[in-house]
């Protein structure tokens, strides 16, 4: 007979090889076939509702590692979510106006100017819907499950209906409104932006110092005395009206080389420094408020400049004499609103000097620097000038510089309903809980939101003029625009005259002979995407407001938290989420941000092709997401081989339960043995500590736990002295059955803890399950924590033997290195105990040889009276030595017993009584 016949060897077809990259997209297939996320509702359907409202990703390029650490921390909470007692459907959108893509077209050799609105536009919408296809292929190839054939687009006629009535009730509660003032504008885009579209980089530009010679001193300073200003964009001299000085501060009139200078006294050093003076003398010191009303000559122009109080001049660098130009500054032009200024702006949209700069006129604004700067020396007015690198904004589409230009804008008014977004602030759960003061001071200190832009691929302002200029925005307008809006879409707005836009028969005081004009300008994209909250969350019947959570990257505070926060307080008085949760950034393996210049950037595209979107799950799983995270091919192996192990955990759980029925063959908890209970308690605690990670959105720590237990627990305890069990007893043997028991449980429970993570393994894992009934794991629930009997007891019991068998593993490793013995079933181990650890061992009932995968094992004594060549280690004295007798051929367990049985002379009695009973 050949003995290996008789051994009940694993047999399962669950493959020991993910071939992720293969194997993945099939089981997508399957998914689809199976329109499991369609079951996935419908099973849940009567239960609470959990609302994870998804932020757009602009409609626009082939998704980076960004994407897929969002789109993934998304899918694993809306998975868990539905598994967890909860309805929680996912619905996917994009973001699709807005610049890169009119720039996306003019790359592509679109002509703009060569076409009409309406075909520029019908373009715009074409190639924003194929970013979308793409863009959803690839989040679907990352198995983030949801409603992809239905998702929201911002182009869509429903979701600009929407947005219109956003406007609307904005307005009339008299949040919205038209002014001229400073905005970001960007002369590359040709368009204003918003705080939101601004990022800083660093850029050279030129420092200078100027006087401004007093014409009348309003008897406080001689005339001809020289008031200083610095800044660093010269091109704005032109502009300038005004000297701003601090009411409360002391400056003081200094006399040198002849001449009588003003600078604030707290920085005169610096000044006297950086402009070279020498031998300085202080003629008088005043405060600020007594220089008020003073006047200064342009030193360009023959024009004067008035010098106003303001309380946004500080001593932190300069002069303390601040150049106001109310055109290009926000402080600027606040302050110069108080004094009756002028809001002189002598720059186009494409950043060219005007006529209203003579001299420089004709001048892109950088350009001017030099030459303005010349003319200062020419006129000697410049005192310094130096060249100094420092933080600048720019626009973040173009990445080019942009200037504060004061220009006409729609604007959205912060400053009235501030309050209510504060309070609104503190009502939301955030996490990490510094998003709170992040968000909460920007809110406090932001201005009003600057919402037009002069493109035209966008949702239009909704607004007519009437014959006399005077802005029509009613209840009755705003709810026609809409209506038109939601059955033809916002194209129509380009297509008819304001007339026929306007209800039939609508008429002004304002425009006698019936003539009416429309808006041109467009929204900013971020009221776009900020009024999702009303175009999704109340237009879909499957989601409601206020959303559970929101969860976007860190950036989001001062862009999609910060908009949908201001529309939805504005509309509702509420924030529109419960909850927001934040991530950082995916850097290199070094920590550099990815740049194609440097050649560090990693695509999920090709992980998933290479590794397999398993891998990038538990990348996801790994990291700590709530900062910047890292990624390379090396952190990428060393996940690769987490998933390995618990793979190979699960084939070894699915090859030993071939011939398992749990119906039939499972064994109640309080019928096992310890050892048995000591691995239920332990997967017990498991689902404790996973369902309580997933509900503080910890996701690293449900990788460490499972790793461990899969790794510890399971590969180098259970599962190891198991095989003893599993490969040798007979079929119905009864601790081969509980083994089976608890095997089945852990392949159960494991599948569901990780089918959030790891959805396409536990699907497959699922589906060689012996016994479960639904065709998906995506169709059960996560188990629930229970309280095992004695669970307390048996694991401080069990952890203790742990360390002590750590302890003789140590031992068997050394003798194996001294050549005492080969594997460890040729060993017999002898200890010598302390009482703590024979009372241990002495409550214990399972096989020792077993556990400790050994063929001979004695407790002989006390600590004391181990012999003195003894390996002395924590819990025991431990002598290794070769075990006596022979080898059983079936076992391999080492017994003096083998033969004894005449009819199986190669085996020992325990595998002889196996044979002759069951082959």
């Amino acid at each position: 007979m050949d003995y290996k016949d008789t051994l009940l060897m694993p047999k399962t077809e669950f493959p020991m090889r993910g071939n992720l990259p293969k194997r993945e997209p099939e089981i997508q297939a399957r998914w689809e076939e199976q329109e499991i996320y369609k079951k996935v509702q419908e099973r849940t359907k009567d239960r609470p509702l959990y609302v994870l409202h998804d932020g757009p990703p602009y409609a626009n390029g082939n998704l980076h590692m960004g994407h897929a650490l969002n789109k993934t921390l998304k899918d694993f909470i809306v998975r868990y979510k539905s598994m967890s007692g909860y309805c929680a459907p996912y619905v996917p959108g994009w973001d699709t106006h807005g610049l890169p893509i009119e720039q996306a077209l003019t790359n592509k050799g679109v002509k703009r100017k060569e076409m009409s609105v309406k075909e520029f536009r019908e373009l715009c919408a074409k190639y924003a819907y194929e970013q979308i296809d793409n863009q959803r292929t690839e989040f679907k190839r990352l198995g983030v499950r949801g409603d992809w054939d239905n998702p929201y687009i911002t182009l869509k006629p429903e979701f600009e209906a929407q947005q219109i009535l956003v406007f609307g009730e904005m307005a009339k509660k008299g949040y919205i409104y038209k002014g001229k003032k400073p905005v970001y504008w960007s002369p590359s885009s040709e368009s204003a932006l918003a705080e939101a579209e601004i990022e800083y980089q660093d850029k050279r530009s030129a420092s200078i110092y100027v006087s401004f010679a007093v014409t009348d001193g309003k008897g406080v300073l001689e005339e001809g005395t020289n008031i200083v200003i610095w800044t660093t964009t010269p091109w704005t001299i032109p502009a300038n009206l005004a000297i701003s000085v601090h009411p409360d501060l002391n400056y003081v009139v200094v006399e040198t080389a002849g001449d009588k200078y003003l600078v604030g006294e707290a920085l005169l050093e610096s000044v006297k420094q950086t402009v070279g003076w020498e031998d300085v003398k202080i003629l008088n010191s005043l405060k600020g408020s007594e220089l008020e009303y003073v006047v200064t000559k342009h030193p360009i122009y023959d024009r004067s400049s008035l010098v106003i109080l303001g309380e946004h001049v500080t001593t932190e660098s300069g002069t303390g004499c601040v150049h106001t130009a109310p055109g290009h500054g926000e402080d600027d032009f606040y302050v110069g609103q108080k004094y009756g200024l002028d809001v002189l702006c002598p720059v186009d949209d494409k950043g060219v000097m005007t006529e209203e700069a003579p001299g420089f006129s004709g001048l892109f604004y950088d350009q001017a620097n030099k030459p303005i700067t010349e003319k200062l020396k020419e006129v000697g007015a410049l005192l310094h000038l130096e060249f100094f690198t420092h933080s600048y904004p720019h626009d973040w589409r173009t990445k080019k510089p942009v200037i504060f230009r004061a220009t006409a804008q729609w604007f959205a008014s912060i400053k009235d309903f501030r309050d209510d977004l504060l309070e609104a602030i503190k009502e939301v759960k955030w996490v990490p809980g510094w998003g709170e003061t992040r968000l909460f001071n920007m809110v406090r200190d932001r201005g009003d939101w600057c919402i037009s832009r002069q493109r035209v691929w966008g949702v239009p302002i909704p607004v007519f003029y009437a014959e006399n200029g005077e802005e029509i925005i009613t209840d009755e307008t705003i709810q026609h625009v809409a209506a038109l809006f939601r059955e033809h879409g916002s194209n129509i707005w380009f297509e008819k005259e304001a007339k026929e836009l306007l209800p039939e028969g609508f008429t002004h005081p304002g425009s006698p002979n019936g003539n009416f004009t429309k808006e041109t300008d467009i929204m900013d994209v971020w009221f776009d995407s900020g009024s999702t909250h009303q175009a999704v969350l109340v237009e879909r019947d499957d989601l409601q407001r206020p959303a559970d959570l929101y969860l976007e990257g860190s950036d989001q505070y001062r862009g999609w938290f910060n908009s949908s926060l201001t529309t939805s307080v504005a509309v509702t008085g509420k924030a529109p989420y419960k909850g927001v949760l934040s991530h950082g950034f995916v850097n290199d393996g070094e920590g550099r941000k990815m740049s194609k210049s440097i050649g560090n950037v990693i695509v999920p595209a090709k992980i998933a092709n290479q590794y397999g979107a398993e891998i990038i799950r538990l990348w996801v799983s790994s990291v700590d997401y709530q900062a910047d995270v890292r990624i390379s091919d090396e952190i990428l192996k060393q996940v690769s081989e987490v998933y390995r192990k618990i793979r190979n955990t699960f084939r070894f759980l699915l090859g030993n339960l071939a011939d398992f029925n749990p119906e039939t063959d499972a064994i109640e908890y309080n019928q096992l043995r310890e050892v048995d209970q000591f691995l239920l308690v332990r997967l017990n605690r498991l689902v404790k500590k996973v369902r309580n990670a997933f509900e503080n959105y910890d996701f690293m720590t449900i990788y460490h736990e499972v790793n461990n237990f899969c790794t510890l627990d399971l590969s180098s305890f259970y599962m190891d002295f198991a095989k003893d069990v599993l490969y040798i007893e007979a079929k119905d043997n009864y601790e081969r059955r509980a083994m089976q028991t608890v095997m089945y449980e852990s392949v159960v429970t494991l599948s569901k803890l990780l089918s959030p993570i790891l959805p396409h393994t536990a699907d497959e894992v699922w589906s060689f399950i012996p016994g479960v009934s639904e065709e998906s794991v995506q169709l059960t629930d996560i188990p629930d924590y229970k309280e095992l009997e004695n669970a307390d007891e048996l694991e401080v019991k069990w952890s203790k033997f742990l360390e002590l068998r750590d302890d003789v593993l140590k031992a068997l490793e050394e003798a194996r290195n001294k050549k005492i013995i080969g594997k460890s079933l040729t060993a017999k181990v002898t200890l010598y105990v302390n009482d703590e650890t024979k009372a241990l061992l002495d409550s214990l009932k399972e096989s020792m040889k077993q556990l400790f995968i050994v063929s001979g094992f004695e407790v002989a004594g006390s600590i004391e009276q181990a012999p003195e060549d003894t390996l002395k280690l924590e819990h025991a004295a431990i002598v290794v030595e070769k075990a006596e007798g022979e080898t059983c051929e079936r076992c391999w367990v080492v017994t003096p017993d083998v033969g004894a049985d005449s009819d199986h002379p190669t085996l020992c009695p325990r595998c002889a009584a196996v044979v002759k009973e069951n082959y």
